[in-house]
């Protein structure tokens, strides 16, 4: 940002690794939802609702930072919400069906959790889990939302930061005005 923008060109949500992996979620989300769950169930339309809201939240977020430092932390703020109530539909998917979530430190979770640092590429994933079953899917949602989770957090302490150091909109209209 220029030291006279008023309105800074902040830059592209897509190029951003929390958006990447909501893609991944939504897609991994939209697909298990309406392949391992009942018609009818309320529970498709929360998950994918939940998981749809993380996504949209980081895009519109992103959108109203260039006037609104407090409306991007807000609704990066939701999208971390909804992640995690996803994050525990699929909690809940395993532990009613007598399916086990993978352990730290087992041979799955490890590599899920290698593969989920190193790589964002949507396709990967949904060649992955269309030959998988359920549980594999809702695991490597579980790892890809804890992961998530914690990028979401890392974004937010670098909004705080940045408006602690910068200010927002209203400080660069009133430096505007004074210079």
């Amino acid at each position: 940002m220029k030291d006279n923008d008023i309105i800074p060109n902040i830059g592209n949500y897509k190029k951003l690794l929390t958006y990447q992996k909501a893609v991944i979620i939504y897609d991994i989300t939209f697909y298990f939802c309406n392949n391992f769950l009942k018609k009818g169930d309320r529970t498709i339309d929360q998950m994918i609702q939940a998981a749809r809201s993380g996504k949209q939240n980081i895009v519109e977020g992103c959108s109203a930072a260039p006037t609104s430092a407090k409306t991007e932390i807000k609704l990066i703020s939701v999208a971390k919400a909804s992640l995690k109530e996803l994050l525990e539909d699929y909690e809940d998917y395993l532990r009613v069906r007598g399916f086990e979530q993978w352990k730290d430190g087992s041979i799955e979770k490890e590599t899920m959790r290698r593969i989920g640092r190193e790589c964002n590429d949507y396709t990967f994933y949904m060649n992955k889990i269309r030959s998988s079953p359920s549980a594999t899917i809702a695991n490597m949602a579980i790892v890809l939302l804890y992961q998530e989770d914690y990028m979401l957090f890392k974004q937010l302490k670098r909004l705080e930061e940045d408006f602690k150091k910068n200010g927002g909109f209203s400080e660069r209209l009133y430096w505007a005005r004074k210079r």
